[in-house]
């Protein structure tokens, strides 16, 4: 679904339809899933453009009438530069935006801020799949009250690298939840694609590390987990 806004925001209306028959508060999908993740500078500009331009106000459009939350990773143009974000859409509105702090694309401007939101009594945070290398970035959020971090990845590589990050990916992931005393949600992309894999790490782990719900490797699939609300943000 490279490049094909209109395939890919079909997904994610029956996805949303889904949730919301489900009762899901929060629907997070992977990394740069709008019209997919490259490391090639030229390639991420086109894809910012598309997806500032048209692909994500056409999103919103469609799914104005869900009562999910949802939480898709796209890259993003703003002014000259492109951010890796992951969009925060509630009733089809634009309500916040995380960029990702340790970018490991070409051409992709680090984020800065580390902001926090609520929905059901939860308070959460984003962080961006390289991000999760690095202690610092999941502290700024359990710093600023999150009890919930989300992790949009997208571990398609190489065959070699995918193998090497094969369990690390869930171990950073550990890490960070046992770090900051935050469950954590991760969402992957599965299979191959072009040459490259990934194995999918797209799962639930509560503060202390344990997984509580797991999408098998190479599936595709979704982790569902109730979470215990915490006071709302003042």
């Amino acid at each position: 679904m490279f490049d094909d806004a209109d395939q890919t925001i079909a997904t994610i209306v029956a996805k949303m339809r889904w949730a919301e028959a489900e009762r899901v508060d929060l629907l997070l999908f992977p990394e740069a899933w709008l019209l997919g993740h490259a490391y090639d500078a030229a390639v991420l500009r086109a894809r910012a453009d598309a997806a500032s331009d048209d692909a994500l106000p056409a999103l919103c459009a469609r799914i104005a009438g869900f009562p999910t939350t949802l939480v898709v990773g796209a890259f993003e143009r703003v002014g000259a530069q492109v951010f890796n974000s992951a969009v925060v859409i509630e009733a089809g509105r634009i309500v916040g935006r995380y960029a990702k702090a340790h970018p490991n694309e070409d051409g992709v401007t680090p984020g800065t801020a580390f902001p926090v939101f609520a929905r059901s009594g939860v308070r959460y945070g984003i962080n961006i799949c390289n991000d999760a290398n690095f202690p610092d970035a999941a502290a700024q959020l359990a710093d600023r009250g999150a009890g919930l971090i989300l992790y949009p990845l997208n571990n398609l590589l190489r065959p070699e690298t995918a193998a090497r990050w094969r369990e690390k990916s869930l171990a950073n992931l550990v890490a960070r939840a046992r770090q900051t005393g935050c469950c954590v949600a991760s969402a992957d992309v599965a299979g191959t694609s072009d040459g490259r894999v990934s194995y999918g790490c797209t799962t639930i782990l509560s503060p202390a590390g344990d997984v509580m719900a797991r999408v098998p490797e190479l599936a595709e699939g979704v982790a569902v987990f109730d979470l215990p609300a915490a006071p709302a943000l003042s």
